[in-house]
Order: structure tokens, then sequence, then C-alpha cells
């Protein structure tokens, strides 16, 4: 049995037994029960994936220790609105409040809540059958997605390495001559519009400034324009270079762009947690919200 079957499966036992409840006091099993972070974390702990000894306590730093044991962040390939490209055994997270696991069918398990609706105080173990238990996919909504590469000699990069491939492209593309350090500062807000800004221009002889301000000539030249799967231009190069630095995979870029499957999955991811129409097709709101 591999690591990510006994994670899963360990989280599936426990909710189904009823002698495990929810508890944020007595977190870590002591009477039998859990919390959310504490449960998800002891499952890949006793699957033999050491993030508890390598620090996770609690949502706000299991994605950092998650990344360094193994796992990678693979949000920009799902569509969290849905669930769609979940995998069994990922790791849903909410870091400022909550987590859970994907079972795989649509399901999660994941620990809730006690019996009186709180989070402390309760009797020890499940007295309504839900404080730890599986029930149909939802969005939290989830910030981050992280996947445990079983096996694999090639993870799926993280934001921070996405974000830095975006910033090379961008000083390639556009000349803007930014750091790669990963982090989307506001030189790399900057870039982002002068990326777009050269794309207007090449593909449709814009005639505009590339100074990374985004003013009534640019909002102008980008009117109602919108690339789609299939098509091959200037403004798709944009499109997968702008996804890439707010941490979604396009995987890859040319010059010019053809539109692919990898920038359609890494626009829907966005869409999606953006609260924009999700379309899988970059458009004008979709194109002011990623150099926003």
């Amino acid at each position: 049995m591999g690591k990510i079957q006994e994670a899963t499966q360990w989280m599936i036992n426990l909710a189904n037994d009823n002698s495990h409840g929810y508890d944020q006091t007595y977190r870590w099993g002591e009477r039998g029960d859990y919390d959310c972070s504490s449960a998800v974390i002891t499952a890949w702990q006793t699957a033999g994936v050491p993030v508890k000894s390598n620090g996770a306590t609690y949502t706000g730093n299991m994605r950092s220790v998650f990344l360094k044991c193994g796992f990678s962040d693979v949000t920009s390939s799902i569509v969290l609105s849905n669930g769609s490209g979940l995998q069994r055994g990922d790791v849903l997270l909410n870091s400022s409040s909550h987590t859970a696991m994907y079972i795989g069918n649509g399901q999660i398990v994941h620990a809730s809540i006690n019996e009186n609706g709180g989070t402390t105080g309760g009797t020890a173990g499940d007295q309504t059958g839900k404080e730890i238990c599986t029930r149909s996919y939802y969005n939290k909504p989830w910030n981050y997605i992280l996947r445990y590469n079983e096996g694999s000699d090639t993870p799926t990069p993280d934001v921070n390495t996405i974000i830095q491939s975006g910033q090379v492209q961008a000083n390639r593309f556009a000349g803007c001559n930014i750091d790669t350090d990963g982090a989307r500062g506001a030189e790399t807000k900057k870039a982002g519009i002068k990326v777009l800004q050269h794309a207007l221009n090449l593909d449709y002889n814009a005639g505009i400034a590339v100074d990374g301000i985004w003013g009534a000539a640019s909002s102008n030249a980008l009117g109602s324009h919108y690339v789609k799967s299939g098509e091959t231009q200037y403004m798709v190069t944009a499109a997968e270079i702008l996804v890439m630095l707010r941490g979604y995979n396009s995987n890859g870029v040319e010059y010019p762009g053809t539109f692919g499957s990898g920038l359609k999955s890494a626009i829907t991811s966005f869409q999606s947690a953006n609260g924009l129409s999700v379309d899988g097709m970059c458009g004008r709101n979709t194109f002011l919200s990623l150099i926003s």
C-alpha cells in the first residue's frame, strides 16, 4: 500500500469510527479527538510522510512544511468551484481556517465541528456522526491544493517557482528587467502590465507606451479583445506569462503562443479562484484581473 492510500484510508477509518470526534483542545488524539489540521497532519505522519516531525501544527504552517516533505502545490490545475482535476489524497487547504482530504469520486473527508456546533468543550467521540465525516466536495474556498508526489522524480513546481519562471519570461518578452525572485511585488505587477501592452502592440499595432502604467490608452487598446483555445498570437503569449506571474502553471510559453490545454486549465482555475465567469477564455475581465 502506497503512502497516499495509507493516508486516505487512515482518514476514512477515522471518520467511520465514532469513538473519534472533533475538539481543538484535545486535538492530537489524547481522548480520540482531532481537529481539521491535526487529523490531516496525523494521517500523513502515520503513512510515513514526516509532516508533523518537520513542524506542521495547524493550517497556517501546513503548506510550507508539506512542500518540504514531498508535496507540490497543484492549485493552478484544479477547478476549485467543482473540484475538477482533484486526485485521491489531495490536501485541500484554506490556510486561515480549514483543511480536508480528497478521497475520490467527488468526496472529501474532514474534521468539522463538535456536537454543540463549537470547537471545544464537547464530549469525547462523535455524537452526531458528522464531527469527523466524509461528504461531497465543496469549495471553502481553498487557497491551496497540495499533492503528494509518490514515486515522482519531477514534482509539479510550487507557486513561487512558477512566478519566478513568469518573471524570466516577462523579461524576455517585454524587456522588463525585473528580479527573478519568485515574489509578486510591485515591480512584478508592473511587468505584467508591460507584457500585455507589448502584446497589444504586436498583435493590433496599438501604438501604446510599454511603461507598466495602465491608463486610458491601454484600456482602449485592450477593448473587447480575447483569446481562446486553438488561437495563435502574441496575446496568447501574454496570457501564458500573466497566469504564471499569478502563480498558475501555463505549461510553457511560446512566441507567439498557441492557446492549449495547459493555459486553459490555468485560466479556468484563476477565474474560479477570483470570482470571474469561468469560461476558459482570456477576455477583457480576465486580463484586467490578471494584471491587478
